[in-house]
């Protein structure tokens, strides 16, 4: 049983994770979606090796734990966050973007069963498709239709980097020090964001106050606070229980952008969040 501080720290996830619009909405009018990528990875590692080195954190022992971690890395913050990113940028509205990367958790579902030999309740089943329902209610009203197919292969390829990352790490790297494991997820990740960079981007920045704050929120809320909840999340609950969550975020960047932006909420997307709660609620018992 966890602690009952412990039992807080899922929607301390959820609230932190919820607030990467916040550094997307004022950071990308400044720069180009993956060179803004490559410098909040970089920054974190600046950030993540002295503390790592210092307090003599314990680091990954053999090369196929470096290589599992690492790929871990790749999937749940290049891939994802890369194809999230670009999406946006292609004209991809943040609505349909959240609506296709929100099927993450029934994949999860489905991708536990095949890989990890986990068994899926009906009552979990009936949870994350009440789930699914409620973040489609909550971004009803912000699904614009006018866009191509090429804005939608990214948020695809992030929902498929999502998923396979949450089950990769599940089964093959769950338990490492936050520290190191920091470094070793997110030095692999900088190199091939780096790499897709100077392929794709001229790296055109407008250094800005909006910038700096993005970026600083991004490095030390989301990629260092919140992906060490996440960490935390999938080394001590099952996956599903861990993907359930971010049918909240949806909900919970609603709230952030209804209290920060002055966005309206209707009373539809009240139901779809008391929908989505209710069916996180069954999923995660």
């Amino acid at each position: 049983m966890l602690s009952r501080p412990a039992r807080i720290l899922p929607f301390l996830f959820v609230v932190l994770w919820s607030t990467g619009f916040i550094g997307a909405r004022l950071g990308l009018p400044h720069i180009q979606p993956l060179t803004f990528l490559l410098i909040r990875y970089v920054a974190v590692l600046c950030c993540m090796l002295p503390i790592a080195l210092l307090s003599r954190a314990p680091w990954p022992q053999t090369a196929r734990q470096w290589l599992h971690i690492g790929v871990a890395g790749l999937l749940v913050h290049g891939l994802y966050l890369g194809g999230v990113f670009v999406a946006i940028s292609l004209g991809l509205p943040a609505g349909v973007a959240s609506l296709v990367v929100g099927v993450q958790p029934l994949l999860t579902a489905i991708g536990a069963g095949f890989f990890l030999g986990a068994r899926v309740s009906t009552r979990q089943w009936t949870g994350l498709l009440l789930g699914l329902a409620g973040v489609a209610l909550v971004l009803s009203g912000k699904l614009g239709l006018e866009f191509g197919a090429r804005a939608l292969v990214p948020a695809v390829v992030a929902l498929l980097a999502i998923t396979a990352g949450t089950l990769y790490q599940k089964k093959f790297c769950p338990a490492f020090d936050w520290r190191t494991g920091a470094v070793a997820q997110f030095l692999p990740t900088a190199v091939l964001t780096g790499v897709a960079a100077a392929l794709t981007e001229n790296f055109r920045i407008a250094w800005t106050g909006e910038l700096f704050f993005a970026l600083g929120w991004l490095v030390l809320v989301l990629s260092i606070g919140a992906v060490s909840l996440l960490n935390w999340l999938i080394r001590h609950s099952n996956a599903v229980n861990v993907a359930s969550l971010f049918y909240l975020v949806p909900p919970c960047t609603a709230l952030f952008a209804w209290l920060l932006f002055d966005n309206t909420l209707s009373g539809l997307a009240l139901f779809g969040m008391a929908l989505t709660v209710w069916g996180v609620y069954l999923a995660r018992r």
